[in-house]
């Protein structure tokens, strides 16, 4: 893994992050709108084979390469297998020039304060030093804000920089997730609260640390801007959120310095039964589209 190349081409974000990171509770949802209904498997492994096919057919294809998708966020298993025999995060970097993250957080707890905290995670330190030593890059770890309640969304964030310190720790780098739910009446309160928590706790970093951020797409157009110009920030990236590709799209290109890291807005229009030319087609359009947004600002 080479770290120096890996930064300097997530820091010039010239393209997108690739959400492929869908765990046990999102699988079936993304195999059914790939055309893949629980018919199609026995059991959870038969689940998972199916799932790492997807992710595979998409990372082999000609479009998915490190041009315009500057890097990619794996689940665990994902991570554990491989593509061509290769391990899947070396694959992504030496053969694609994809820089591979991982997905570490375990699910949600329930909602206190309108928000959501991540579950512990007792066995993160073991699959840091996994991570590492699979050549993973960075992490991202989600919870989720669902109220412009200034206790609960501190919580959430130091929370977020309490986790990010233990990837850090493991020489990886920390994506925070404190995701707004896009849905709620107060979003643009919830997400000036949320800004002012993120630069207090970018102001309580070490000097020579960084962080990334992955941020719901926010009501008032470069809201986050203080986070991109921030020293302590590699780079500001917005999850889709439910939107469609095409509203997430458009929200995204009036967001200076933010690129994409889309899960479902990227799969959006594949399908198990394409063939392989019309699937290469339909994410190629996906690709271009949303590497189009994110370069705009």
């Amino acid at each position: 893994m080479n770290k120096a190349e890996m930064t300097a081409q997530i820091r010039a974000g010239l393209g997108f992050i690739a959400a492929l990171d869908q765990s046990g509770g999102s699988t079936p949802k993304a195999l059914k709108l790939y055309g893949l209904d629980e018919s199609a498997w026995a059991d959870e492994a038969g689940m998972y084979d199916l799932i790492h096919a997807m992710r595979t057919r998409i990372v082999k294809s000609p479009a998915f390469d490190g041009r315009k998708v500057v890097g990619a966020i794996l689940f665990e298993q994902t991570m554990d297998r491989s593509i061509d025999g290769m391990p899947t995060a070396t694959y992504l970097w030496d053969k694609r020039r994809v820089v591979p993250f991982l997905k570490i957080d375990k699910g949600l707890q329930a909602e206190v304060d309108g928000c959501q905290l991540m579950k512990p995670m007792p066995d993160l330190d073991a699959l840091l030093d996994r991570a590492a030593k699979a050549g993973i890059f960075g992490t991202k770890e989600r919870s989720v804000i669902s109220a412009a309640n200034a206790t609960g969304i501190q919580a959430v964030v130091d929370q977020q920089f309490a986790v990010g310190a233990q990837v850090a720790a493991h020489g990886l780098m920390p994506i925070l997730e404190p995701e707004v739910t896009i849905s709620i009446t107060d979003k643009a309160e919830a997400e000036s609260l949320l800004l002012r928590a993120l630069l207090a706790g970018l102001e309580n970093l070490p000097e020579a640390r960084q962080v990334m951020l992955k941020l719901s797409l926010p009501t008032v157009d470069n809201l986050y801007a203080p986070l991109v110009d921030h020293p302590k920030v590699l780079k500001v990236v917005a999850l889709s959120g439910g939107h469609s590709r095409e509203t997430a799209n458009a929200l995204l290109a009036r967001n200076r310095g933010v690129i994409a890291s889309f899960s479902r807005a990227l799969t959006e229009g594949l399908s198990a039964q394409q063939t392989e030319a019309e699937f290469d087609r339909t994410l190629q359009g996906a690709i271009e589209s949303i590497h189009a947004a994110s370069i705009a600002g």
